[in-house]
């Protein structure tokens, strides 16, 4: 599908935009096109830029503007006072895992011994179900449940601990009119949260759970604990849950991957080691190296072996369980592209021909149709479910989405034909009969029709400012790297390159990428373009949308640029 090319109009002299870019860069000393970059960020003067540029944890907000936060404390405080049973019921994915472990390190720093309670993806389905609270019960026995990244819309559930445990929720999903009667439900989408704390609303849980953990800190120091040197926990689920670093996020990312350079957990020096990462690390390291490891072991079966690896303070034990996740990885991967290979076969030869993808097979494991989905998501610009049915003609899914739709949204519209559903507007779960699956599919489908124009279903790449090839220098790369760390919300820059030719025939990689030697305007450069073997090269001259990264092999540093998209030349 041809995208869309779109640069942004260059501000008129005098303009009070041209003013503004003009007065970061005599502040900061740097070109007036990073200014512009900056610009484009929503960085509008010398002190926007002053905070972006060099974030502090000390402007962190303060963590009791976040609804129900005493309570949670008080309640927390006074079962470790008491030595009560404290059980952690978590979700199987990163943001879940690191959930539990950062929470728990701090609760063991005060010297209570809280359980971890994890459902199995399979038998017991994502959050807290009446069959995961049921194990859970008979297993721990707890007086305090604190549920992390789930729990928003489990009142029913929640309703039969009364008289038995009290609970706690902390969770950045979707909430709903009626929220569970109990203790606290730290959660910023509440209805009635406070309108002035927008930053909350964009923080995964960890992102919560560090700001429950900081507010026990303020109440009651604990020795020996660091709540800065765990910030690599955090980072880590950031970047996976796919938030926008932008904000509170981005300072709480950039200072974890400081924090993870230097690590004192063996668990992520370990899967840091089987992963072959080594320093400098950025965003792309937790969402792709990281971040699939850990997430692994959940979507197969159970999360039981990363939550291990977090907690662990044995390398050897570290070691065996990152070595035994990075197997897992492997294995995930193989029945992922068998999952996708089926799911393009049913849509057949034109899957763009509806506004939405809907598709779904018996078999098919519910714990890679996420990925599935973002994949079918990606490749056609289009929101996308993917849903695995059980023999018993129970289906689980997985949806991704596009900007312009809420995907809580659109399901709602569908939710007469579901068993049951929840998530955020780019990302949502659903569970539904397959008897019902044709009706769902036509439903959400027009729904998403109605919901999004045809505009809309263009893919666009987004382009932040023309350059001449000969700019593309080290000195560059230096100051573009100051905008990381890169993620939704803070997108890496794409640039634009005219009158770009090839040098000699491209060297294809691995049998899908290409590497090209690219002239443009009497300068040499070397280029990689990943996936640019699938289609067959434009006609040269070309315009080039690209990005660039920093390459180090033996010892020398060199720009790499990563093409995005190629075109025919076409005039200015």
């Amino acid at each position: 599908m041809r995208a869309r090319w779109i640069l942004p109009e260059k501000p008129a002299p005098g303009s009070q935009t041209a003013r503004e870019i003009a007065a970061i860069a005599q502040a900061l000393g740097c070109p007036a096109s990073f200014a512009t970059l900056l610009h484009r960020r929503g960085i509008v003067s010398t002190d926007m830029a002053d905070r972006f540029l060099n974030p502090r944890l000390k402007t962190l907000s303060d963590p009791f503007l976040l609804p129900d936060m005493a309570p949670a404390v008080d309640r927390i405080l006074h079962a470790i006072d008491r030595r009560e049973r404290i059980v952690l019921y978590g979700d199987y994915d990163v943001d879940g895992i690191a959930s539990l472990a950062l929470l728990t390190r701090l609760l063991r720093a005060y010297g209570a011994t809280p359980a971890c309670f994890l459902p199995d993806r399979i038998e017991e389905g994502y959050g807290i179900t009446r069959e995961g609270l049921a194990r859970c019960m008979a297993e721990f026995r707890p007086q305090l449940l604190v549920a992390l990244d789930c729990g928003s819309t489990s009142a029913i559930e929640l309703a039969a601990l009364s008289g038995t445990a009290d609970a706690i929720v902390v969770d950045h999903h979707e909430c709903p009119s009626e929220l569970p009667r109990c203790v606290a439900v730290i959660n910023p989408k509440r209805s009635d949260a406070d309108e002035n704390a927008v930053e909350f609303r964009r923080l995964c849980t960890a992102g919560l759970v560090f700001k429950l953990c900081h507010a026990l800190l303020k109440r009651r120091p604990a020795a020996d604990f660091s709540l800065r040197e765990h910030l690599d926990l955090v980072a880590l689920a950031t970047v996976a849950d796919i938030v926008p670093l932008i904000g509170e996020n981005r300072l709480l990312v950039q200072k974890g991957l400081e924090a993870l350079e230097c690590t004192r957990l063996p668990g992520l020096r370990a899967l840091m080691d089987v992963a072959a990462v080594k320093p400098p690390l950025d965003s792309s390291t937790l969402g792709f190296q990281l971040g699939p490891r850990l997430n692994a072991a959940g979507r197969l079966g159970t999360a039981g072996d990363s939550l291990n690896l977090l907690l662990t303070d044995d390398p050897a034990t570290a070691h065996t369980l990152a070595m035994g996740l990075d197997a897992q990885n492997r294995e995930r991967r193989k029945v992922e592209a068998e999952t996708l290979r089926d799911a393009e076969q049913i849509l057949g030869a034109d899957p763009a021909r509806e506004p939405a993808i809907v598709c779904g097979g018996t078999g098919w494991h519910p714990g890679v149709v996420g990925i599935v989905a973002s994949r079918l998501c990606r490749k056609y610009h289009r929101p996308a479910l993917v849903v695995g049915f059980d023999d018993a003609g129970l289906g689980k899914g997985s949806g991704r989405s596009i900007a312009g739709l809420s995907l809580v949204e659109a399901l709602g519209r569908c939710e007469s034909l579901l068993e049951r559903f929840g998530g955020h507007e780019m990302a949502a779960g659903v569970t539904v009969r397959q008897e019902r699956f044709p009706a769902f599919a036509q439903q959400f489908r027009e729904t998403v029709g109605a919901l999004l124009s045809t505009d809309d279903l263009l893919p666009r790449v987004y382009l932040d400012a023309e350059l001449d090839l000969k700019e593309v220098m080290l000195a560059f790369l230096d100051i573009h790297e100051k905008l990381q760390p890169f993620g939704m919300g803070n997108a890496q820059p794409v640039f634009l390159a005219r009158d770009v030719r090839p040098l000699s025939e491209p060297a294809v990689l691995k049998e899908k990428h290409l590497r090209l030697a690219l002239g443009s305007n009497g300068s040499r450069h070397e280029a990689i373009f990943f996936n640019g073997a699938a289609d067959p090269l434009p006609r040269p001259p070309w315009d080039m949308a690209f990005t660039i990264a920093r390459n180090e092999w033996r010892g020398r540093v060199s720009v790499q640029i990563q093409i995005q998209e190629i075109r025919s030349a076409q005039q200015a």
